[in-house]
């Protein structure tokens, strides 16, 4: 295949994968919509979590995933680490969400620092073992299969690009659009809504990481 005429269909495999991949719900994504809500170093979350997804991306297309795929009792401490931190953050968010606050209220109660947030976004990221599954073993796998396929080198990275403007503009979207939220938040229902489905999240996907292994 012409490296030309394959860019565009590559492109838009890697896009169309990478969104399939990161637009589930999970932890990371209610933390991100929290902040965005918020409007608390929103900027800075995405940019943690898209850069992050570039990262792994890169690993699992320049082949790493390999590695990672033979030393599972690295995924196991991954897996029982994140499970822990999950459990924590579900916890606090529960009781959060027995707190009458509105949305004014709860900036200035439980506003937090960029270290802070920075620390929680990061957590939230690398210590989800679905990630080095999903994006460094699945995605990488098939970025690679793209370049064989096209017997050309670049067809991999050019659907690897796709993957990462998936990436990016899955969070901004999502951080920076959920400001249009803000006047419901501030009803304090509302807010023990979100805090209510931000701790079931987390406290579920925390004990499936316990205990599947």
């Amino acid at each position: 295949m012409n490296d030309a005429a394959g860019v565009l269909p590559n492109f838009l495999s890697g896009l169309g994968l990478g969104f399939s991949l990161i637009i589930a719900i999970g932890a990371q994504n209610a933390f991100v919509l929290r902040q965005g809500i918020r409007r608390e170093h929103v900027l800075f979350v995405v940019a943690i979590c898209a850069l992050s997804d570039a990262a792994l991306i890169v690993v699992g297309i320049t082949g790493i995933g390999v590695v990672i795929e033979r030393f599972p009792v690295a995924l196991v401490v991954i897996r029982l680490a994140g499970a822990a931190f999950l459990l924590v953050y579900g916890a606090l968010a529960a009781r959060r969400a027995f707190r009458r606050q509105s949305l004014e209220a709860h900036a200035e109660v439980t506003a937090r620092s960029v270290a802070s947030v920075a620390a929680t976004t990061l957590a939230l990221t690398w210590l989800n073992p679905h990630v080095y599954l999903d994006t460094v073993l699945l995605l990488g796998s098939v970025a690679n299969a793209a370049g064989e396929a096209a017997g050309a080198d670049s067809a991999r990275w050019i659907f690897g690009a796709g993957a990462v403007l998936a990436s990016l503009a899955w969070f901004s979207a999502l951080g920076f659009g959920a400001r249009v939220l803000r006047p419901l938040f501030a009803r304090p229902v509302a807010w023990r809504i979100l805090d209510g489905a931000v701790a079931v999240t987390m406290i579920a996907i925390g004990l499936r990481l316990a205990f599947s292994g």
